[in-house]
């Protein structure tokens, strides 16, 4: 741990000069798509050590008054509750918090796109709470036959459907809360709308992953494939590349499916489409910015095995399908990893037969192991998060750092009150009960001065935590996964 495998001021500095040659490319206006999160980019910084999660949006400000920002959300999403598995947040949720960050910051949110809008309920209540955040809100249809049928798309029945999004500055922003959002189609309907009214736009994809001069079973690439499983995308071979340069890119299976309808949008505003290929549509310098290969392709390798380990889990949920536990099955084959390169996995399960009780395990900064174990006070959750902060703290291990007296009525009032059958604390439960020890108590205010360093840390469990749980790690930047079972 610790490694650095990725230069991030360089890659500042590459792409944001790469967006500006397309600007002056294109003139006019430009539609430049998002892939992947603009903001809290956690899976790249998980898999190119030294990315910052924030480091799109820091790119973007560096341009920031020539910025706008459209942000894209599937109406089927917000219907079925989709949860941004890095956050544990709905899309729509999400969407609120992305407004909220973007104007913190000044850039300007110009509206929200409902993509695959049906007049759904839920839709049109979330539309109302946008309108009254002063957000403009536009309705995108379903297009039968997209994108194969190019002639249907570019017509008026195919994206002329769409609603035209009202932009004012020339570098438009297109991001969305997560994949299959429909920022590809967005872009396009705004080329179609912007030729009907005689303005120049292009359109241009700020891309992350897959990245294109990578091989393609490079693991950062598998990593990608790991990520979006549940969307069955591929990551390919570019035939349109191959044949136009003869050079051997990365891209993925909806790019190339999507970019003969590309082709024909530009030959329809410009008379011909100046990108060969969809590697050419892309502004993709991450690969020019990696500066310690096996570094990044460990930090991959692992990533995607906790990718398995979640869908292991999703699937015992009712929340992913079995094909999707097969996917990953083979990811993990192409990688070469198994779940024996997870070294916490070990410990975990070790300190459980031990106890013959649900435990947990974390890997620290500096390589040391510190495990967690069921008590009548704690759960393994709780219980690991005190030693792990201790350790790091360099408390002696048999030291309290909570008072009984503190710890008491938090039980009573969960039991008596709050109608919970177990009485131990959660990890949020604990660190709440610290931070009050902590007012007049050295060694457990010098525990809570620890809590940063447990970012980017990887922790197992050996039963699926309970949300409060799950979600306070991922709070506080801990890798989680967990053995697919439930604690009975």
């Amino acid at each position: 741990m610790g490694k650095i495998g990725f230069d991030n001021h360089k890659y500042l500095q590459t792409q944001s000069a790469h967006i500006q040659q397309r600007l002056d490319v294109f003139g006019g206006k430009l539609y430049l798509e998002f892939g992947g999160k603009l903001y809290d980019d956690n899976h790249a910084a998980r898999v190119l050590p030294g990315f910052e999660p924030d480091s799109k949006l820091q790119m973007l400000l560096q341009l920031k008054e020539k910025v706008e920002i459209v942000i894209v959300i599937n109406s089927f999403d917000i219907e079925k509750n989709k949860i941004r598995g890095d956050l544990g947040i709905t899309y729509d949720r999400d969407v609120i918090r992305l407004l909220d960050i973007f104007r913190n910051l000044g850039l300007y949110v110009s509206s929200v796109v409902l993509t695959r809008f049906h007049e759904q309920a839920v839709a049109r209540a979330f539309e109302t709470r946008l309108e009254s955040l002063g957000v403009r809100v536009y309705h995108h249809y379903d297009i039968d036959r997209y994108p194969s049928d190019t002639a249907h798309v570019v017509s008026e029945e195919g994206l002329g459907r769409n609603e035209y999004i009202e932009t004012s500055r020339e570098l438009v922003v297109v991001t969305a809360p997560g994949p299959g959002s429909g920022k590809l189609a967005t872009c396009l309907s705004q080329l179609y709308h912007e030729h009907k009214r005689g303005n120049r736009a292009g359109y241009a994809k700020f891309e992350t992953f897959p990245i294109w001069n990578l091989p393609l079973n490079h693991p950062v690439n598998l990593a990608y494939e790991a990520a979006t499983a549940d969307l069955d995308d591929v990551n390919m071979i570019d035939p349109f590349h191959l044949e136009a340069y003869g050079e051997t890119t990365v891209n993925y299976n909806r790019d190339v499916e999507a970019f003969p309808v590309l082709q024909e949008m530009f030959r329809q505003i410009l008379g011909e489409c100046p990108y060969k290929s969809p590697t050419d549509m892309g502004v993709n310098m991450v690969g020019s910015c990696i500066v310690d290969d096996e570094t990044v392709r460990e930090a991959a390798r692992q990533e995607i095995i906790r990718r398995y380990y979640n869908a292991l889990c999703d699937y015992k949920k009712g929340r992913t399908s079995d094909e999707v536990v097969r996917k990953m099955e083979l990811l993990m084959k192409k990688a070469a990893v198994d779940l024996s390169s997870r070294t916490v996995v070990a410990a975990a399960l070790a300190r459980e037969e031990e106890t013959g009780l649900p435990a947990t395990a974390m890997y620290l900064p500096d390589g040391r192991i510190v495990t967690g174990k069921t008590t009548n006070l704690l759960g393994a959750s709780a219980a690991l998060l005190l030693n792990a902060l201790k350790e790091l703290g360099g408390i002696r291990e048999k030291l309290h750092l909570i008072s009984p007296v503190v710890i008491d009525p938090i039980q009573h009032l969960k039991v008596e009150h709050l109608g919970n059958r177990n009485p131990r604390l959660h990890s949020d439960e604990v660190l709440i009960a610290l931070s009050i020890c902590a007012a007049t108590n050295p060694t457990a205010e010098l525990a809570m001065e620890q809590l940063s360093k447990l970012r980017g840390c990887e922790m197992h469990s050996t039963v699926i935590l309970s949300e409060v749980d799950e979600q306070t790690f991922k709070r506080l930047g801990v890798n989680v996964t967990c053995e697919p079972k439930f604690n009975v």
